[in-house]
């Protein structure tokens, strides 16, 4: 138990610590029940199939859960192991065919559990172990065949168990499940399969109303005190019951018996049970004059204050039928029968102190009276079939002059009498609605002085005359709706001095009468006009409730064929008490800004579909409704949610905007609406984009406002996205770090490309040739080949050395048995030049590079340069030979880095030149340090190559302007 309230402790305070961070909140599939303090939600026609998931995110405060209409077919178990608070959870009209057995557990306090109208056909014992606290369970409208012995057992509480329109043939093994059930005081098995009420053990003592129409009963087959604790028992519509099926049954505690559409006879279960009869429903049971007769006789010694004589296919009652009756003074109903006429009420005359009197859903013509029925019956001409009656004065009721509830309606009662309704000066109720009345007179209702609800709907109505309700100074609710009523005489409600409700609904109004409406200004409250003819051409009409200060709900929506159209500007003016007002479903052209000045009290406005395409709002037009509460605005086309519109709306609590063409919401304003808990946006074009990452942000965090169905919200500019979680990364961008960061970048490169092409583009472009050769696999074929040279050296000159080369370099190695690769001479044709390069560099042991100032500028001279530096440097290959013609100053050589590079690096050679002192020794002494380089090795080792060129330099005193570096 500590543990229990620790937790629910925690949660609590993480609970309140939600709401106090944030703004809005929404479920995916729920919606919470306004103004119900986050304790009922509604989870209807959701396209889950996992009760989890519809579940998941309600709120653990919920104590009202309803899960309706979904396409669930299995209930997992722990699916409301966090929704322990409920007390209500409504799991009807699903598809359910299986409930997992511990799926109720931690629902403690559960006290109403519906799980009607699905497939169920079994249950586990243990599903129900948990609910300890359950006071009702309903079970009805499944396949369930079998209950389990121990199905009820820990529900100690129940008091309503309803298990009809199942397929339950078994009553003993049904009373075995509860009768432990100490609790239990209704049980419902309506519906069934039921055969007999054949039992192994008692009913619990508790159990007061037994429901059992509509079976298959042909015998009871139970104990005489089987039902002696039942004190309402419903046995009707099971056709083959018979009367001798009562014989000794102990019914002395029912208070309530129907038996309606069974074989039982009224006179020999009167006889066989100790039934009292003023607690049987006589509907149904085939009584007839003759038999109602016959029940008068037995039942002449006690008090009926109620005969409840339906659907006994009644087509005339005899002026002596209930005079054996004792007293009838509550109701007398005889609906659902087939009379055609009152017959003046000839058959109560016995029965004067009635107070109700229903004959609705009959066949009734007319009201006739009783001076014209008092002829025809002394004529012995009358009949009651066809009901042909002049139409003449007299007291249709005089018979019952203290009724208080008159019920006539769903007849076919085409004409009232002037006097028909005469004497009944303590009526309060008068329902004629559902007939074919035409006319209202001056004097219908003369004596009706105590008449305080009159119900004339659905008639054929087509004028109100003058003074038609002069005698109903009590009148509280006249219901004149569904007529074709198309004008109201001038003094059509004189006299109406109580009126507090009017029904005008479903018309042909064209207009609304102020002087006919202002009289009733006193008392009038409710005002009901929609579905009427109303329109209006100009914005200049007087107001018509200029008076009318005490109204508080009025209905104008739906007016035929398209609407008011034109809404004057004034037209409210006087309604300064309304507190409801309904305008949907009228294509307004516009709405002015004073249109609403005056209804400083409105509470509850809905505007919904009363626009003709895009709504132009204007400001100021809601600045007065600081009391309203719920604003609807459905497909009005609203573009723009403005703080000039709805700014002042402080006291406002649920809007709805849902079908607009709103692709955004200002968040200011909404935090401004401190009272607003309820944001319907369902089916508005929201766009995905920056200007609503606020919004974004603002509806799935807060714990304030709710958003109903947010998650089923699709983005309008981004088919097939959702408008909770669209990417809002790239809105969070810093446009000035931005733009610094790239113009930065962009001005180091400017600064680092002239010195990157300077320093580094032989570098690139070498790169870029041996990528080209590689990818042509030209490298795997020349690297494979290691020392298998086609050549001993490939000479890289200028053209404009050609002469030397020809005349000194090719006659002095070639004659000495050196083979020389020459690019005019040996380059493959119709190869690109350089594939050729690159093979020549790798085809040859070394590379001779004749450097003058013309070598210097030639670019392909470079490239060979550069391959054979490569294969200097990175390939530790000793392949590199360099021969300067000519002096070349320090300062020119430093731009080529890679070659001043192999300078201090390797030993390169001059040519003499004619300057020297012995030029012929010179000559001889480099051609021969030129063999010498060509036969060494390519691998030799760094301090073997030190030691001959020292050799070199002491051997040659002469100098050939040999020059060494290391």
């Amino acid at each position: 138990m500590a543990d229990s309230a620790c937790r629910e402790l925690i949660i609590k305070a993480i609970f309140i610590c939600l709401l106090n961070l944030a703004f809005s909140y929404s479920f995916r599939s729920c919606i919470e029940i306004p103004d119900s303090n986050h304790k009922t939600f509604r989870c209807i026609k959701c396209h889950e199939t996992d009760i989890t998931t519809i579940v998941s995110d309600v709120f653990p405060t919920a104590t009202n859960l309803t899960v309706s209409r979904n396409n669930l077919t299995h209930i997992q178990g722990q699916s409301f192991h966090h929704l322990y608070k409920l007390t209500s959870l409504v799991l009807d009209a699903n598809h359910i065919a299986s409930i997992h057995k511990d799926v109720f557990n931690n629902l403690q306090n559960l006290q109403m559990l519906n799980l009607s109208c699905n497939y169920i056909s079994s249950l586990h014992r243990d599903v129900f172990s948990d609910l300890h606290n359950l006071t009702e369970l309903l079970l009805g409208n499944n396949n369930l065949t079998y209950i389990d012995l121990f199905l009820f057992s820990n529900l100690t509480n129940l008091q309503i168990l309803d298990l009809r329109r199942n397929h339950l043939k078994n009553f003993s093994s049904l009373v075995e499940c509860i009768t432990n059930l100490s609790s239990l005081i209704q049980l419902d098995l309506s519906f069934n399969n039921l055969t007999t009420l054949h039992h192994s053990t008692r009913l619990p003592n508790s159990l007061a109303k037994l429901y059992l129409s509509d079976n298959k009963l042909h015998k009871l087959g139970c104990d005489k005190s089987f039902l002696k604790y039942v004190k309402v028992l419903d046995l009707s519509d099971n056709k083959l019951l018979s009367s001798k099926t009562f014989q000794g049954l102990n019914l002395k505690s029912i208070k309530y018996l129907r038996l309606r559409f069974t074989n039982v006879s009224t006179s020999k279960l009167l006889n066989y049970t100790n039934v009292q009869p003023r607690h049987i429903d006589f509907s149904g049971l085939k009584l007839k004059h003759h038999a109602l007769t016959s029940l008068c006789f037995h039942l002449r010694y006690h008090q009926i204050p109620k005969m409840v004589l339906q659907s006994n296919s009644i087509r005339v009652l005899y002026k002596n039928t209930f005079c054996n009756c004792s007293s009838i003074t509550d109701l007398m109903d005889l609906s659902r029968n087939e009379m055609k006429t009152t017959s003046c009420l000839q058959f109560l005359h016995c029965q004067t102190q009635l107070k109700t009197l229903k004959i609705e859903h009959n066949h009734l013509t007319r009201l006739m009276s009783c001076d014209t029925f008092k002829i025809l019956y002394s004529l012995k001409s009358l009949s009651y079939r066809y009901n042909r009656i002049l139409q003449v004065s007299g007291y249709a009721f005089s018979n019952t002059p203290n009724l208080t509830n008159l019920e006539l309606n769903i007849n076919i009662i085409a004409y009232l009498d002037h006097k028909a309704l005469s004497g009944l000066r303590d009526l309060v109720t008068l329902r004629l609605d559902n007939n074919l009345l035409t006319d209202i007179y001056n004097d219908t209702f003369e004596d009706l002085t105590n008449l305080k609800t009159l119900n004339l709907r659905n008639n054929q109505i087509a004028v109100i005359f003058n003074y038609a309700f002069q005698y109903l100074s009590n009148l509280i609710i006249l219901d004149l709706g569904g007529n074709k009523i198309t004008q109201m005489r001038p003094h059509a409600f004189d006299g109406l001095k109580s009126l507090a409700n009017l029904y005008l609904d479903r018309n042909r109004l064209k207009e609304i009468d102020s002087t006919l409406i202002g009289k009733l200004h006193a008392t009038l409250q409710v005002l009901d006009l929609q579905a009427n003819h109303i329109l209006y051409f100009t914005e200049h009409t007087y107001s018509p409730f200029i008076n009318m200060s005490r109204l508080l709900d009025l209905k104008l929506n739906a007016q035929e064929p398209n609407g008011i159209n034109l809404l004057p500007r004034a037209f409210f003016r006087g309604l300064t008490s309304l507190k409801s007002l309904y305008l949907t479903n009228n294509h307004i052209i516009g709405f002015g800004a004073e249109t609403f000045d005056d209804l400083k009290s409105l509470e509850f406005l809905t505007l919904d579909n009363s626009c003709v395409g895009i709504a132009q709002l204007k400001p100021g037009i809601f600045k007065n409704l600081r009391k309203l509460k719920t604003l609807s605005v459905e497909n009005m086309g609203i573009k723009s949610f403005s703080k000039e519109v709805f700014g002042n709306l402080t006291g406002l609590k649920q809007l709805h905007l849902n079908r607009n063409a709103m692709m955004s919401l200002d968040i200011s304003l909404l935090d401004n609406l401190t009272n607003l808990t309820y944001i319907d946006m369902r089916s508005c074009p929201l766009s995905c984009g920056c200007r609503n990452t606020e919004l974004q942000n603002w509806t799935i965090s807060s714990k304030r406002l709710q958003f109903p169905y947010l998650f089923n919200i699709t983005c309008q500019d981004h088919p097939g996205s959702f408008f909770h979680n669209f990417d809002t990364n790239v809105c969070y961008l810093d446009i000035a770090l931005y733009l610094f960061s790239s113009t930065f970048t962009f001005t180091i490169l400017l600064s680092l490309i002239p010195l990157l092409y300077v320093r580094l583009y032989w570098k690139f472009k070498y790169g870029y040739y041996v990528f080209r050769s590689w990818f042509g696999e030209q490298w795997r074929r020349l690297r494979d080949q290691e020392e298998k040279y086609n050549y001993d050296a490939f000479v890289s000159y200028n053209s404009a050395d050609e002469d030397w080369v020809m005349e000194q370099l090719l006659p002095n190695l070639e004659g000495s048995s050196f083979r020389l690769c020459l690019h005019h001479r040996d380059f493959e044709l119709g190869r690109d030049i350089v594939d050729n390069i690159v093979a020549a560099v790798y085809g040859s042991r070394k590379t001779i590079c004749v450097v003058s100032q013309s070598f210097l500028r030639s670019e392909w001279c470079s490239l060979e340069i550069q391959l054979a530096s490569y294969r200097l440097f990175q390939e530790m290959q000793d392949v590199l030979l360099l021969v300067f013609l000519e002096p070349i100053p320090e300062r020119q050589l430093s731009t080529y880095h890679r070659m001043r590079k192999v300078m201090l690096k390797k030993t390169y050679l001059q040519w003499p030149g004619p300057n020297c002192s012995d030029p012929n020794s010179a000559k001889e002494l480099f051609w021969n340090q030129l063999k010498r380089a060509l036969r060494s090795s390519n691998t030799g080792s760094q301090e073997e190559q030190n030691d001959q060129r020292r050799q070199d330099k002491e051997g040659n005193e002469k100098g050939a302007h040999l020059s060494l570096s290391s």
